[in-house]
């Protein structure tokens, strides 16, 4: 980013920590109305920076290299597959795997949140899964939060020299549970325990999330890992254009 865009970044998420520090502000898809106004209102708030980060990070990448387009595109719709596919976990919620390991992996975690907000944009109108109003929470949790745990787990088993099919099986997953969290954080958040507040709310909701969930992730890492390796095999250069291969990289 330039000068001028690091400066938009930069007030914007002054303009987010402003808001999340005022008074009265309480503040894995979770449902149209399901959370109150003012939590739908904050966690959007907390998306802008990120969103305007991961556009100018689009933006570089495919003036650097058109060719992205098409992994970038890829990316999205492997995003789009398997969020869609869920499984219905607590009310008000559902878990499912999110896809955003590898769109992080390959291109950031910044661009991943533009892909999410998009995603999630057509599931609410296209296939009633998630919803408008509840567009912010979500995409904080699955399109700004995972990808960040994943992108930072997988560049430090990349410095640390771990296997990358290995290491990219670990970031994938590691993603997927913490959106789960972060989800279960923001239900407990609007919906406190009337014994224990949001401390023992949270827990329970990362109780009734485990069952299903420890297996997606499991799964979502192990499927994340094959289309690495065919990408490897038939988009080589692809993937050197947008730095995941080295140049001379066997």
């Amino acid at each position: 980013m330039n000068t001028k865009e690091q400066r938009i970044v930069a007030i914007s998420a002054a303009f987010a920590v402003a808001y999340g520090i005022i008074p009265g502000v309480s503040a894995m898809h979770i449902m149209e109305g399901y959370l109150p106004v003012s939590f739908c209102i904050a966690w959007g708030v907390l998306c802008v920076p990120f969103l305007i980060a991961g556009f100018f990070s689009i933006k570089k990448k495919l003036q650097e290299n058109r060719r992205s387009l098409i992994l970038l595109a890829m990316a999205g719709a492997f995003v789009f597959v398997l969020s869609s596919l869920k499984i219905p976990s607590v009310t008000g919620s559902c878990s499912h795997m999110t896809g955003t390991g590898l769109g992080a992996i390959l291109f950031g975690p910044s661009a991943v949140s533009i892909l999410g907000l998009i995603v999630l944009i057509f599931q609410a109108i296209l296939l009633a899964h998630g919803g408008l109003t509840t567009l912010g929470a979500n995409t904080f949790s699955m399109a700004i939060a995972g990808p960040l745990l994943t992108f930072a787990i997988f560049k430090l088993c990349e410095k640390a020299k771990v296997n990358r099919k290995v290491s990219v099986f670990l970031a994938a997953s590691l993603g997927d549970l913490l959106t789960y969290c972060v989800t279960a954080f923001q239900l407990a958040l609007a919906y406190p325990s009337e014994a224990g507040g949001v401390a023992a709310s949270f827990g329970k909701f990362l109780g009734v999330f485990a069952p299903t969930q420890l297996p997606l992730a499991i799964i979502e890492g192990i499927l994340t890992v094959i289309i690495i390796i065919g990408l490897e095999s038939f988009a080589r250069p692809e993937l050197k254009t947008i730095g995941y291969l080295k140049e001379g990289e066997a």
